[in-house]
């Protein structure tokens, strides 16, 4: 199957940066797109960014121009740079990849998503 593995949160100043990392590994045959979801405390996952295989990015609007998706398609790797961050965007940053492996002989398409990564952001 796949593995996906988030790395980079952690504890920062308002205005801050951190830079989040997520590899996925495994019987890959392709993958399509890769992006990032986060978790806040009593509320529900929602996306933060994404971005295909070609590189076409969407991002919420929370976001835009302060984090910056990006991809390395030889190390099945998705990265997440935030800046300017805010006490709001403290959560748990969750990678997700839309994959497609080889089992028994077939390819197999899914979804696969990491533990998550804990983002804390202070005031």
């Amino acid at each position: 199957q796949v593995q996906v593995v988030e790395s980079g949160g952690g504890l920062v100043q308002t205005g801050g940066s951190l830079r989040l990392s997520c590899a996925a590994s495994g019987s890959i045959f392709s993958i399509k797109a890769m992006g990032w979801y986060r978790q806040a405390p009593g509320k529900q996952r929602e996306l933060v960014a994404t971005i295909s295989s070609g590189g076409s990015t969407v991002y919420a609007d929370s976001v835009k121009g302060r984090f910056t998706i990006s991809r390395d398609n030889t190390a099945n790797t998705v990265y997440l740079q935030m800046n300017s961050l805010k006490p709001d965007d403290t959560a748990v940053y969750y990678c997700t990849t839309r994959a497609t492996y080889v089992r028994g002989g077939l390819d197999i398409t899914d979804a696969f998503w990491g533990q998550g990564t804990q983002v804390t952001v202070s005031s």
